[in-house]
């Protein structure tokens, strides 16, 4: 196939007419990556996990659990008070950090600066009553010095704790005019853990971002 013809194969397969489509792109090489329709983030499931399945129960630790390691005084210490103090655990959780570069998946300058498709973001964590705020989302669209804020979008969801359930729960978000000059998607979350009665971690799965030419659903 000659140039032209992959730039219109590109251009009638996602949908791109009015979008600025330079000649001088590698056609063939754009269509082979695909950019459209498909999540960017590499590791989307790292606990080997699928939203289509319930959570697995937390398993219950096989000795009891005696807690944050405690340190006792070394020595001869006759006629002296002495105590032990119990340093807690963090339970913070550790931030799950991922970084998706857009121009590196064959979206052109042109194409982010002035038709601007959509970049659907979605995420699913396992729901708990560890905590009445167990995840957040940060989610920013950069600037070629990786700093610039262009658009961002924020989620922190209160959970409700007065029954038990256990299922994932989905976020997502849709950026859409977020103006000129995106070239970063900076994809950002946190997740609460917890060592009460042996190490819970709160999971996630379904990470996703994808670039999209027109509106649809994930």
């Amino acid at each position: 196939m000659s140039a032209a013809e992959w730039k219109k194969k590109c251009e009638e397969e996602w949908s791109l007419q009015g979008a600025p489509m330079p000649d001088g792109l590698d056609w063939k090489s754009v269509y082979e990556a695909k950019p459209f329709g498909r999540n960017l983030l590499k590791n989307p499931a790292p606990y080997g996990l699928s939203k289509d399945v319930p959570p697995p129960e937390p398993e219950l630790p096989a000795v009891p659990d005696r807690g944050p390691p405690r340190f006792q005084p070394d020595g001869d210490f006759t006629g002296w008070t002495t105590n032990t103090e119990v340093l807690p655990y963090d339970t913070s959780g550790i931030p799950k950090v991922s970084i998706t570069l857009v121009c590196a998946e064959r979206l052109w300058d042109e194409l982010l600066d002035e038709f601007q498709p959509e970049i659907a973001i979605q995420d699913w964590y396992e729901e708990s009553q560890l905590h009445d705020s167990i995840y957040q989302l940060h989610v920013k669209l950069l600037g070629a010095d990786k700093n610039t804020v262009i658009s961002e979008h924020t989620v922190n969801p209160t959970e409700q704790r007065q029954a038990y359930s256990h299922k994932w729960k989905a976020v997502s978000h849709v950026f859409s005019g977020y103006g000129p000059g995106v070239r970063y998607v900076h994809f950002l979350h946190r997740l609460k853990n917890s060592f009460l009665n042996g190490f819970h971690n709160t999971r996630f799965t379904g990470s996703a971002v994808i670039v999209r030419p027109s509106k649809s659903s994930l």
